[in-house]
């Protein structure tokens, strides 16, 4: 895959291409040090992915992207989060905060290798209705003005709240308007456990379980949080995990 990075820092684009160096599978045919000048080669390379700065002398990366006739695929890289739901919005294949932790550029590269042929990233939305979302699968997830793309495997626990579900991840608790019951039909049921009426836990993300009263059984997951298995879900638990 062909890229050209956009970068106004030099700095940036040195160490975002050496990051890259590590994956033979994307080639950096060229770089450009504001939205003019990527235009310019965009236009004249045409590259398969642009790493993209939001915030550059002059024109924006947003201006620069409505500016192209045809855009190729792109991966913003910028010291901003404020942009990540206006990003998701056209369409960007992932969202990096610089410093540019290695990790999360391992997560957008293995996004690239599972983009589609017509160019749209596997990108799902959890208020989608249709596919079957697995751990591997990243997922956007919003709450007001602030949004995040998450692999589902880092996500330890969903927990009704009314018509609404909170997802954990990391330090990260934001609500989405998903009855529980919906994301209980969208996700793996080998990964994801529905413990009880008003919780779906990850299985990957538990660390102890203890005996509860009434013949339950009580969860504690990486987070710290406790979720009690209810009797009915129990044997269905014991069964999953050959207890």
């Amino acid at each position: 895959m062909r890229a050209i990075l956009i970068d106004d820092e030099r700095l940036a684009r040195a160490e975002l291409r050496k990051l890259l160096q590590e994956y033979p599978e994307i080639e950096v045919i060229d770089e450009a040090s504001n939205a003019e000048e990527g235009i310019h080669k965009i236009e004249q390379q045409n590259p398969d992915l642009i790493f993209l700065d939001i915030q550059m002398p002059g024109k924006t990366g947003f201006d620069m992207l409505s500016e192209l006739d045809m855009a190729p695929q792109v991966i913003f890289t910028t010291a901003y989060d404020e942009y990540a739901l206006k990003a998701f919005e056209v369409n960007a294949l992932d969202y990096l905060l610089k410093p540019i932790e290695p990790k999360r550029l391992a997560d957008a590269v293995e996004k690239i290798k599972r983009t589609g042929s017509n160019g749209q990233v596997k990108t799902a939305s959890l208020l989608d209705s249709n596919s079957l979302l697995g751990e591997s699968d990243q997922v956007f997830v919003k709450d007001g003005e602030r949004c995040w793309f998450v692999k589902l495997g880092e996500v330890r626990l969903f927990e009704s709240v009314g018509n609404y579900a909170k997802v954990f991840f990391g330090s990260n608790k934001p609500l989405i308007l998903k009855s529980l019951n919906a994301l209980e039909e969208r996700l793996d049921e080998k990964v994801f456990f529905r413990a009880n009426r008003k919780h779906i836990v990850n299985l990957r993300m538990i660390e102890k379980i203890e005996p509860y009263f009434n013949g339950g059984l009580l969860l504690e997951l990486k987070g710290g949080e406790k979720i009690e298995v209810s009797r009915r879900q129990t044997v269905k638990f014991k069964e999953m995990m050959s207890f």
